[in-house]
């Protein structure tokens, strides 16, 4: 009787050991199930996801910010999505942003907007999930923003490049009267930009600037160029200060007057800019280097993420800027 249980116990920590070898064996296989494709694919799988947002997309300007963005994920291998809306579409670049900021991605680069709802997205969302935010092209407040750093021109810098041209086109000790063409949102590189150009006109006391509010559309900006003309009919220089009212701008001057007779300025930010600078038909333009804003944008994100480069400086990585000047103008 004693040697039957002995041999019940015996069978009964045999099964016992055999059942845990085999609940332990089928763990192994689902776990090994769950970790191959992470660790048989780590050198496929990119380190870090990264999205590049833009309120205009497939602009030559932006498409050159997303080749050198591109180029920079390639070099530093990691994924880059590059997502945006068409015509400035404000909504639909805010939903942009919440979908990343959602989807967890290790680090967002995006067109800055000084507007309340992109300042709560970056502040309270994107901190709040440890997203780091990189400010491109154009800047936002960073008190208002939290963003970490920013990728692009100078604008302030390039405000005072073409107010010094400026005041070389006009000549020393000539009275002038210059508008300078805005848009009704305050924007950072708006206003960076104005205290540039300012900065420069207010040196020669002869010189007069005069601001106008254009609005956003084509027509309110014909409206606005075609008001400041019949006010003021001794105009020598206007300056389009956000890039997307030139095209506007310059066609309703030509109407009423030789384009040749004034000093017409602008910023590389729109492709009309570009076209109209080629044709001879503004004196000169801002040139920025969106290639290489991209680029370092990608560059600066990865380093940061890895904490080669920590803090990255706040006050921002300025690229490349030059004036250009149209043949004969």
């Amino acid at each position: 009787m004693r040697k039957r249980k002995s041999i019940i116990v015996i069978l009964f920590i045999c099964s016992t050991v055999l059942f845990g070898f085999t609940i332990s064996s089928l763990i192994q296989i689902f776990r090994y199930d769950l970790l191959a494709p992470d660790e048989f694919n780590h050198e496929q799988t990119p380190i870090y996801r990264l999205v590049l947002i833009t309120r205009e997309l497939d602009t030559p300007f932006w498409n050159d910010v997303e080749k050198g963005a591109q180029a920079a994920a390639n070099d530093f291998e990691v994924e880059l999505s590059v997502w945006g809306s068409y015509g400035t579409n404000q909504v639909d670049f805010l939903r942009k942003m919440e979908i990343a900021i959602a989807s967890k991605v290790d680090g967002i680069i995006v067109q800055g907007l000084d507007h309340d709802e992109f300042n709560k997205l970056t502040t309270i969302k994107a901190a709040g999930n440890g997203i780091p935010i990189f400010t491109i092209a154009n800047d936002v407040p960073i008190n208002k923003s939290l963003r970490r750093t920013y990728i692009g021109s100078d604008h302030e810098r390039a405000g005072q490049l073409l107010g010094v041209q400026l005041r070389a086109d006009i000549g020393s000790g000539h009275s002038a009267k210059v508008v300078l063409m805005l848009s009704d949102q305050e924007e950072d590189f708006q206003k960076k930009r104005l205290a540039g150009i300012i900065s420069e006109l207010n040196k020669e006391p002869h010189i007069e600037p005069l601001l106008v509010t254009a609005g956003n559309t084509r027509e309110e900006v014909i409206a606005a160029t075609n008001d400041i003309m019949n006010r003021e009919p001794q105009l020598d220089a206007f300056v389009s200060i956000t890039a997307n009212h030139t095209s506007a701008m310059v066609q309703e001057i030509s109407k009423r007057a030789r384009l040749q007779d004034y000093h017409l300025y602008s910023f590389d930010d729109s492709s009309e800019s570009i076209m109209l600078l080629e044709e001879g038909k503004l004196s000169g333009m801002i040139r920025q280097s969106p290639e290489e804003m991209g680029y370092i944008s990608v560059e600066k994100m990865v380093q940061w993420l890895k904490r080669e480069v920590f803090p990255v400086d706040t006050n921002g990585y300025f690229t490349n800027i030059r004036l250009l000047k149209a043949e004969g103008r």
